[in-house]
């Protein structure tokens, strides 16, 4: 059987933990990690894809791929609210 390299390109969603660090979600693939800086959140995410993507090719699964490009962003929105 004839292998390629291919690029595969997933959206990952960082989000801060409240005791430090980031939470980090790849929704396509169902996979959460963590890490203790940005940086390391990042790698801890490729590497859970890779494995994730390994095991999926090891049992004859199909490999997900996106639909059309997300973008996640953080809005900025002013209101009024009580005073405490």
């Amino acid at each position: 059987m004839r292998k390629v390299n291919k690029v595969l390109r997933y959206t990952a969603i960082f989000e801060e933990a409240r005791e430090g660090g980031y939470i980090v979600r790849i929704p396509t693939l169902g996979c959460v990690t963590e890490g203790e800086t940005f940086e390391e959140a990042k790698v801890m995410a490729q590497d859970a894809i890779r494995c994730y993507i390994a095991s999926l090719l090891k049992h004859g699964d199909p490999i997900p791929e996106e639909g059309p490009t997300e973008i996640i962003s953080s809005l900025s929105v002013p209101v009024t609210v009580p005073a405490r």
